[in-house]
């Protein structure tokens, strides 16, 4: 193999053979290998666990398998065509599956941006404005917007098929470095930087948003404190804070207020347990319609424990991409003239690899009802090799 690729002249477009990379490439072939045996296991258990797991058929978890199924799309179908280019240093599936190939990457990568900006403003909406929240990601509203995701990747890209080449410095298909200009530069600045800002800046909002009621519920719990000694007062109905019950504490009016505020704006019912811990019941089952929240009982600073994991989580997801893919998209700006070494480029570009299979590591760690599924599923897959073994 090392002889034929010696003797290739200029004229084989679709080689990417480098003295430097021969040698990397298996350690590519690997990561590629790796990276599609974890990503399409982890993003069909995903799937499967919201298909199967009544807990976790939320609208906020719908938006997170819409991820799942860019990720999946990725890791199954293109991944592996990937590690074919690597390990023969060429593309050898035709100019056509070519075009098809860059596409399907550009789609994906699309649709997993969209719906990292529809998650921030998702759990942004959750934090300020509930009613909000229940109109936009309402049944009917959230099915519109899981099918806008990709039909505004398939119209932001599907018009640069003629654009979509094979590029040598990564082993595989993508834009042309100067074909298809400005309209490349414009559609990958929306995304990826006018995207991607746009979702940081919500986690912003949402991390002060948060800190501002956790101070609040910490003024409430010390007026509380100071207040245990003076005597209740009986009453009727419920109080300022909408708890039921028939007494009512003699704390100020004031802190009464502001905790109302600061549980409204937080949306955290304590007695929720599911995976986003601020949905009403109506929610696990894609209804239209929410109840008002109402908190069960006095609410304490660990009320807000659920919706910071989750929101925690989502905010790691966001990172994982930001830097998987923002040293190949730098690289790519600074060496204009093409001066830095061929494997420092396939290095980068490897890098976006990871986005695709990490998901769902994050969501078995960091989320407890995710983790419980994935067992359930990974018992049931063992089952009948268990059976065998307890038999012998």
């Amino acid at each position: 193999m090392l002889m034929n690729h010696t003797n290739q002249t200029g004229d084989d477009l679709f080689s990417c053979y480098s003295p430097s990379v021969v040698g990397y490439r298996y350690f590519a072939v690997l990561l590629g290998c790796a990276v599609t045996i974890t990503g399409t296991l982890g993003n069909l258990m995903t799937i499967l666990a919201f298909a199967l797991d009544p807990r976790l058929r939320t609208r906020f978890n719908a938006l997170i398998i819409n991820l799942a199924v860019a990720d999946l799309l990725y890791c199954t179908v293109l991944q592996p065509i990937s590690v074919d280019s690597y390990l023969h240093l060429r593309w050898r599936s035709g100019r056509l599956s070519c075009s098809v190939f860059g596409l399907l990457l550009f789609l994906s990568n699309s649709v997993s941006i969209i719906t990292l900006c529809l998650i921030a403003s998702c759990r942004y909406l959750l934090v300020t404005k509930r009613a909000v929240f229940d109109r936009v990601f309402s049944n009917y509203g959230l099915g519109l917007l899981l099918i806008f995701t990709w039909a505004l990747g398939l119209a932001s890209f599907g018009p640069l098929w003629s654009v979509y080449d094979f590029v040598p410095k990564v082993c595989t298909c993508s834009f042309h470095r100067t074909k298809g200009r400005p309209f490349t530069t414009v559609v990958l600045f929306f995304y990826f930087v006018f995207g991607l800002g746009f979702v940081g800046t919500f986690y912003l909002l949402i991390h002060r948003r948060v800190r501002i009621a956790s101070k609040t519920l910490l003024r409430y719990r010390v007026s509380r404190r100071s207040s245990t000694r003076k005597p209740t007062v009986l009453s009727q109905g419920t109080d300022d804070s909408g708890v039921e019950n028939g007494t009512v504490d003699t704390c100020s009016h004031e802190a009464s207020s502001q905790l109302e505020q600061a549980e409204t704006r937080t949306a955290i019912p304590c007695n929720k347990t599911s995976a986003e811990a601020s949905e009403t019941p109506a929610d696990k089952n894609f209804s239209s319609k929410s109840d008002p929240v109402t908190p069960s009982k006095s609410p304490s600073l660990g009320d807000d424990g659920e919706f910071k994991r989750v929101t925690r989580m989502c905010f790691t997801v966001f990172l994982c991409f930001v830097f998987c893919f923002v040293p190949f998209l730098v690289l790519n700006m600074a060496d204009k003239n093409d001066k830095a070494p061929h494997v420092l480029h396939m290095v980068c570009a490897n890098l976006t690899w990871l986005n695709s299979c990490i998901n769902p590591i994050f969501y078995a760690v960091m989320n407890r009802q995710f983790r419980q599924a994935y067992h359930m599923l990974l018992t049931r897959a063992c089952a009948p090799f268990t059976c065998l073994w307890v038999r012998r």
